[in-house]
């Protein structure tokens, strides 16, 4: 597919080229012949992410935080790169947070030159890629077990916790460890939900925040995509809300049986690939353009990661009531948690530190209306950046093969200007 769409690049010269016509064939000339870059895609498959991130021979350090409620996070850091800036010298620092159902995984499997934290290392920064409780990385408590049957007491978690208890703390090691006054902050889709719940619970975060580069933001959901959805919207935010109640806990757990599915039907020459981008241009909203059909065993290894149900339920009563708010357990918990019958919305004017978001019209799941109405609401200096490929989506801003080109290259420009003016 993508030394069809190089020719296509190609054949494209001879009708006039852009300004970034060259830099686009080149990138997409690397990622034709670079694809492949490991020798082994099965084996990506079977490793986990220090595995992996060492294979390609790049450090890799894993460190466990506990947040106040007992949770035990993983956090991944590569310090530096492995063919450029390659010597620790109080580097910048990055943290990246993933979105609904990922882990830090998502940052790193597409491999070298494509995934974005090698991106970030060999551009001289130290990542850091955060785990929010519940996923593969980050299904540890102090007293709590994430399998107990007859208890979910360890998912009894929403977007809530994670913004307000996963990311300050992780932010707070980070600062810690690194000797740091601020880092900045890259999030993706959920990794943005998470960010903006937290900087309006704990606007101090903010002044540890140098620059937020939002991909995909998703605060509010109003914009619906017909009659149907609407209709479905509170339907569905109440089942999740039961669900909760009636003891269901975990959603979507990283799976052996679809690393296998994987790895035996959708690699290269098998006769169900197709089928299997077919499955992730559906779910994922993926496009044919940015779509890398080799690396679907590596991305079902890794992905899903696993996630609370009341993650899945917050996001529901958010789409339901056109809102931006806490999580809703009903009226007399809502009164006891909150001292309202109704959630509070989350404030984002409190958010003061440089936020960019970098959106796309091609998103199915982020409409153009609602990037309009958080920029609007958000307290600090701004800047909306909408991707030139109308057709780039919503993963496209993780996976998509052209992604360093479309968004990744700005948001190291935009943190560069940002650090040297912060020196």
């Amino acid at each position: 597919m993508l030394v069809i769409f190089a020719i296509f690049c190609v054949s494209f010269a001879a009708a006039g080229r852009s300004p970034h016509a060259d830099y686009v064939e080149e990138l997409v000339r690397q990622n034709a012949f670079g694809a492949r870059i490991s020798d082994n895609i099965l084996e990506d498959a079977s490793l986990d992410v220090p595995e992996l991130v060492r294979k390609y021979n790049y450090p890799l350090e894993e460190h466990f935080i506990m947040t106040q409620d007992g949770y035990i996070l993983g956090l991944h850091r590569i310090p530096h790169g492995r063919d450029n800036n390659n010597v620790r010298c109080n580097k910048p620092v990055v943290f990246v947070m993933h979105g609904l159902l990922g882990s830090s995984a998502d940052w790193v499997l597409m491999g070298p030159g494509t995934a974005l934290a090698y991106i970030l290392a060999e551009e001289g920064f130290d990542v850091w890629l955060g785990n929010a409780r519940g996923n593969y990385y980050s299904r540890r408590h102090l007293t709590l077990n994430p399998d107990a049957e007859n208890d979910n007491s360890f998912w009894r978690f929403s977007l809530d916790e994670i913004g307000n208890l996963d990311l300050s703390a992780s932010i707070d090691y980070i600062l810690l460890a690194t000797g740091r006054s601020g880092l900045h902050y890259v999030g993706m889709s959920q990794g943005t939900t998470v960010y903006f719940i937290m900087n309006s619970l704990r606007p101090e975060y903010s002044e540890k925040i140098l620059s937020m580069h939002a991909l995909a933001p998703v605060a509010y959901q109003t914009q619906s995509r017909g009659t149907l959805m609407d209709a479905l919207a509170p339907i569905a935010a109440d089942a999740l809300s039961w669900a909760t109640v009636l003891g269901f806990g975990e959603m979507f757990p990283k799976s052996e049986l679809l690393a296998w599915a994987g790895q035996k039907l959708c690699q290269d020459e098998a006769v169900f690939q197709p089928i299997c981008s077919s499955i992730f241009f559906l779910i994922g909203g993926w496009n044919m353009d940015q779509h890398n059909a080799t690396m679907i065993p590596v991305m079902l290894a890794h992905t899903p990661a696993g996630a609370g149900l009341r993650q899945f339920a917050h996001f529901a009563q958010n789409v339901a009531t056109k809102g931006f708010r806490r999580y809703d357990y009903g009226v007399l918990l809502n009164l006891a948690a909150y001292g309202t019958a109704v959630p509070p919305s989350y404030n984002l004017s409190k958010i003061t530190n440089p936020v960019f978001l970098h959106y796309s019209e091609g998103d199915t799941r982020v409409d153009l209306a609602d990037v309009d109405r958080l920029y609007n609401e958000l307290g600090g200096p701004k800047e909306k950046i909408l991707v030139s490929q109308k057709t780039f989506s919503h993963i496209d801003f993780m996976w998509g093969t052209n992604a360093r080109y479309y968004v990744f290259d700005r948001v190291i420009r935009d943190i560069r200007i940002i650090d040297n003016s912060n020196k």
